[in-house]
């Protein structure tokens, strides 16, 4: 089985990635950008059908799977103690007896992050110390955005000052409905300079955008912005991360990259809960990005029970028995 090393000592970013630095609007790119959705949903709908791995290829892949995770708990009751209880699986996402018999104890396979409320940002780096894996917190207002901007960007500061590495900032979607860009900008590009050091995720909530273009737009106006990643959504949408919805952002950030030469990270969020569904996305990544964009510093999942389900299919692999999933608990 062939799998990389995953070096998250210290960052979750490859040193040689170059940064997004933010550009200029251009009102014109963003009134030339155009999505068929049909044509959309044929491509998207091939990538299941087509793509599969199997045996120890799908199992090498599920490991590297693990890497992309975002180890998220954004609920109204998370305590301390269940952030806690995040990180110690974050440093030990998998069960020991897994890792012997895949004999992969040398790798380090680690979650991309942790993604917490502002909240708990200091307990999950307190908790996470030594580990090398960033906590990401989850600010402006989040999941609506609806707040004053000094509001929202005080949040992101606090976030930074207590250690978080990544901050994933929510769009106001009235201002895409709207198609004020001129706004949309101007408030992602005061999120990014309060963000500093860390890298700035823009979550477009597209479930809430009403069409592909809107959301293809919204993509462009945000990675000139600045952003470091763009992200579909909260995960509490009604309609959350989707294969059609992918594709659509995945080509802005080839377009993107195409124009500047600046390479853009990508993170589908809420929905995807099965190890099948991870493939997908991976799969589609690969076709259109490249296999260098299997990494943490350029896509994630946004999950919480990804992993879960990931273990349960690592654990058939090896004994061809589907485990409880009390026998993976998370938290």
């Amino acid at each position: 089985m062939s799998l990389k090393v995953v070096d998250n000592s210290g960052s979750s970013h490859a040193p040689a990635h170059k940064r997004n630095p933010g550009y200029p609007l251009d009102l014109d790119w963003v009134e030339r950008v155009r999505m068929n959705r049909s044509a959309l949903e044929r491509r998207a709908g091939s990538i299941g059908a087509r793509r599969t791995v199997k045996k120890d290829y799908q199992l090498a892949w599920l490991l590297k799977a693990i890497t992309l995770i975002d180890l998220t708990t954004l609920n109204a009751d998370d305590t301390p103690g269940r952030v806690e209880r995040l990180c110690a699986k974050a440093r030990n996402p998998l069960r020991a007896d897994i890792v012997d018999k895949l004999g992969v104890k040398d790798l380090r396979i680690l979650p991309g992050a942790v993604c917490v409320y502002h909240t708990f940002v200091k307990t999950a780096v307190d908790a996470l110390e030594g580990t090398g894996i960033p906590v990401a917190a989850v600010s402006t207002a989040f999941p609506h955005g609806l707040a004053p901007v000094e509001t929202k960007i005080a949040e992101i500061e606090a976030s930074v000052k207590d250690g978080a590495q990544e901050i994933d900032i929510v769009i106001e979607r009235g201002m895409v409905l709207r198609g004020d860009w001129q706004a949309l900008y101007d408030q992602v590009r005061a999120f990014r300079k309060a963000c500093g050091d860390a890298h700035i995720k823009t979550i477009l909530g597209t479930g809430e955008l009403a069409t592909q273009t809107n959301i293809a737009k919204a993509s462009l106006v945000c990675m000139l912005a600045g952003a470091d990643f763009i992200k579909t959504s909260t995960g509490k949408e009604k309609v959350n991360a989707n294969l059609v919805t992918s594709l659509t952002m995945i080509r802005m950030i080839r377009w993107f990259n195409e124009e500047t030469g600046i390479e853009i990270g990508y993170k589908p969020a809420g929905g995807i809960a099965t190890a099948g569904d991870a493939l997908k996305y991976m799969a589609l990544m690969k076709e259109e990005l490249g296999t260098h964009y299997l990494n943490p510093h350029l896509f994630r999942f946004g999950a919480s029970g990804l992993l879960t389900d990931i273990e349960r299919q690592l654990e058939h692999g090896l004994t061809g028995h589907y485990a409880a999933d009390y026998r993976q608990p998370m938290v």
